[in-house]
């Protein structure tokens, strides 16, 4: 088959683009026999490294980098997005595949397609992710486009389908579901030592503990219930733990929530215990997952759980949202909370520090789940959906 691909995606920093940089690859290693047609603005062809007797790129001249137009407050420009429609024409590819609908474009008018849907977090949540009522409106219109041209449906759960057969009335049968992994730099730590420098280098003193929370900071991700949270179970404690903020705080282009966390930290009076790390790279992160009591993740929604399951892999235990397919994921691998639950996150940290035994259990665990799941097996039911759409 030639396989077009919106590519754009990319350059991406948050989990779509996550998603893009691991399955793509995976898809092309799997389907040597397939060509695959990506296509590109040239800020993600700056960034693109896949190569391959079975890849192409088509550059496509753009005003605006999809990945920045595509922001809770972006506009994508008619011309724009007619200069990648005439592009995928031109091609003539058997299927398109959108690995979002993020960055999703009109197809030309009988172009067989699969387009991935992760979630249903801006249906659920529009006031939390889509801050005005013309962006709400613009992604009502992209989304009922999206899924009027495609022939199937490509989610990441069980969860995320179901939630897509119920929020945005998809057919179950037109809904495929692949899978998500962990990078293969999530793996634990050699030493503690290499943890405690990790934590060293964002400021947890020696002999600190902390939990990690990665990820955008987003109404919708509770990053403030977390402040909160940590500061009540650090309240009295000799030795507090330390709270670690992980994720870009100036890139961001979807809606976010940092003031309000900022002003919990100042109402909490934590600011020498949370500490705002920034964007931090893989191979670092993974010892900051080592050696973290927890990963924390009271999200009000989520299609996968990537952060957590990344931080299973490392040897983590998690506190994660019941909304989400981590519970079933992760099994045994953590506590599950309602979303965005004060109490029950508190409760659930103060357990996972004063329990060590029961801490050790569920990290072992979670990174016995977490070994399950490979982009490999995302790939093969990934190009299913494709072969199956294009046929």
């Amino acid at each position: 088959m030639r396989i077009g691909v919106d590519a754009t995606s990319w350059a991406n920093g948050r989990g779509y683009g996550r998603f893009t940089r691991h399955l793509l690859p995976a898809m092309v290693r799997r389907a040597p026999a397939d060509e695959f047609v990506c296509f590109l603005d040239p800020a993600s062809a700056a960034t693109f490294t896949l190569e391959g007797p079975n890849v192409r790129r088509v550059v496509v001249a753009q005003g605006t980098a999809p990945t920045a137009a595509a922001a809770a407050e972006g506009y994508r420009a008619p011309l724009d997005m007619l200069r990648l429609t005439r592009a995928v024409w031109r091609e003539r590819t058997d299927v398109f595949w959108s690995p979002t609908v993020y960055t999703y474009f009109p197809l030309p008018p009988g172009q067989r397609a699969v387009v991935t849907v992760h979630d249903t977090i801006a249906e659920r949540f529009p006031e939390l992710t889509l801050p005005t009522p013309r962006a709400r409106l613009f992604w009502k219109l992209k989304v009922r486009l999206a899924l009027a041209q495609s022939r199937l449906v490509l989610t990441v759960s069980d969860y995320s389908a179901a939630e897509i057969a119920e929020v945005l009335g998809v057919d179950p049968a037109r809904i495929r579901v692949t899978v998500e992994a962990p990078a293969e730099a999530f793996q634990p730590s050699e030493a503690p030592e290499r943890s405690a420098a990790a934590a060293a280098g964002v400021g947890v003193p020696a002999g600190g503990r902390w939990f990690t929370y990665v990820g955008g900071f987003n109404p919708h991700k509770h990053v403030d219930v977390i402040v909160r949270a940590h500061a009540a179970v650090s309240r009295g404690m000799v030795a507090p733990p330390h709270l670690l903020l992980v994720g870009t705080v100036d890139k961001d282009v979807f809606h976010g929530d940092q003031a309000n966390i900022r002003r919990a930290i100042a109402a909490a009076g934590t600011e020498a215990l949370v500490h705002w790390t920034g964007f931090v790279p893989d191979e670092e992160l993974r010892h900051l997952h080592s050696g973290a009591v927890a990963l924390l993740l009271p999200s009000a929604c989520e299609g996968f759980g990537l952060p957590a399951v990344e931080a299973a892999a490392c040897g983590a235990a998690v506190i994660a949202t019941t909304a989400s397919p981590l519970p079933g994921l992760l099994a045994g691998g953590g506590i599950f909370i309602p979303p965005g639950d004060e109490s029950a996150l508190a409760d659930a940290m103060r357990r996972l520090l004063t329990d060590e035994p029961a801490r050790r259990g569920m990290a072992a665990a979670a990174r016995e789940r977490a070994a399950l799941l490979s982009w490999d097996r995302g790939a093969e039911l990934a190009l299913g959906a494709l072969r199956e759409a294009a046929a």
